[in-house]
């Protein structure tokens, strides 16, 4: 029987309190000391932005050449989500976090002291090697942590952290470059370390030990899962259009005669778009069926690239800059959360490194194939291109949305 006593005790919630229970409550610490790491080391991400910038003025390296190590870079993350992978699963996911956030901050100062571009395209190699190697196993964590019905609102949270920490370090960071590029890589490496110490102290390891005599997982498993590979390639299409407005945008904003300024302030829509509104929608779309939202995101990213086929000015660009981003915004809500449903406790970290690949593969081909787009058909032609890759991305996941739910039904 409930006495008076009791509801004083535990009073009821208000509007406001379970508002904001449905979108940050009932989460374990390890999650939140997650968090809280990727936010950090979110904040200190200065030198990617700027490293095209940073290679052709202080170190004298010509356009060519400033690509070329970027390439490397990319090519190196490529490798990085693989090898991350298969360590999360094999040594656990806090010492292959913990390892990849110190060999980061190590590549990270050893490119910004690097002279010459062997020198510096060698950095660039191993940094690329290690500079996402801890994502397939920040993904497993979350996955050992989180019950199924919850995944989505953790992984949701964790996108918004990563965009509330960049947002401030672009802003930061073009004030620090003014002042000396070194400042950049040595606040990146700082914030990589205290992530990778944090993550060491707080969270213990989350993968469950291994019966004895069961088989270790492998590559090939992970490949043979057919609905698996299937959703990565259609992420893969995905990241290629969504890229796009991080890539090949300013370049087709300079044909029309706007410039980086312009450029600086039409994207910064997106960055304010998903701060504000992705904590409101966040816990909502979790409970929505995960094909559909991901359909519905992808078509929304795919129509709003289309509509910038008509833009000319900072205030079209940026309206066409809203719609995708409310695409982005409801496709991030489960994106991760399926990998997670489809990927076997053993082999979590694999499957992370496979969904790795796709935006790793996605950024690295977005400016190749948009810049030949571009120079085929120019705005026109690269707009309308993203559009039906887009929409084909969106029909893909319609078509493997079965799939999907009855492996979603295993997992739960």
């Amino acid at each position: 029987m409930t006495t008076l006593r009791d509801s004083a005790v535990i009073p009821p919630r208000g509007r406001l309190g379970a508002f904001v229970h449905t979108r940050v409550g009932g989460l374990p610490r390890q999650f939140w000391v997650l968090w809280a790491g990727s936010l950090l080391n979110r904040l200190g991400t200065m030198v990617e932005p700027f490293l095209g910038l940073y290679l052709t003025t202080m170190r004298g390296l010509s356009l060519g050449q400033a690509g070329l190590v970027m390439a490397v870079l990319g090519a190196g993350s490529l490798a990085g989500q693989l090898v991350g992978g298969v360590l999360a699963d094999r040594i656990g996911r806090r010492a292959t976090l913990t390892f990849a956030m110190l060999a980061t901050g190590a590549g990270m100062l050893a490119l910004g002291y690097a002279q010459g571009i062997l020198a510096i395209s060698a950095a660039a190699l191993v940094l690329g090697l290690v500079l996402d190697m801890y994502r397939p196993a920040a993904q497993a964590m979350v996955a050992d942590l989180i019950p199924v019905h919850d995944r989505p609102r953790a992984f949701g949270l964790l996108f918004w952290a990563v965009n509330l920490g960049w947002a401030f370090a672009m802003v930061l960071g073009g004030t620090l470059a003014q002042q000396g590029f070194l400042w950049l890589f040595w606040i990146d490496a700082v914030t990589c370390v205290a992530f990778g110490a944090l993550v060491w102290r707080a969270v213990p390891e989350t993968r469950a030990p291994r019966d004895r005599g069961e088989r270790p997982g492998r590559f090939a498993d992970v490949l043979r899962d057919r609905v698996m590979v299937a959703y990565v390639l259609i992420t893969l299409v995905y990241t290629f259009v969504l890229m796009q407005g991080m890539t090949t945008m300013p370049l087709a904003m300079r044909e029309q005669g706007l410039g980086p300024q312009v450029y600086g302030l039409a994207i910064a829509a997106n960055g304010v778009l998903i701060i504000i509104v992705q904590p409101l929608v966040n816990a909502w779309l979790a409970r929505r069926d995960h094909s559909l939202v991901m359909v519905a995101g992808a078509a929304t990213v795919a129509v709003g690239y289309g509509l910038t086929a008509l833009a000319g000015s900072l205030w079209s660009y940026m309206a066409t800059i809203l719609v995708w981003s409310v695409g982005e915004i409801v496709a991030a809500s489960v994106i991760q959360a399926v990998v997670a449903d489809l990927a076997p406790p053993h082999l979590r970290g694999r499957y992370g490194g496979l969904y790795g690949l796709a935006w790793s593969g996605g950024f690295l081909l977005a400016p190749l194939g948009g810049t030949q787009l571009l120079g085929l058909g120019g705005t026109s032609a690269l707009w309308l291109g993203c559009m039906a890759l887009g929409l084909v991305a969106a029909l893909g996941q319609l078509a493997l949305a079965p799939a999907i739910r009855r492996r979603r039904v295993l997992a739960v």
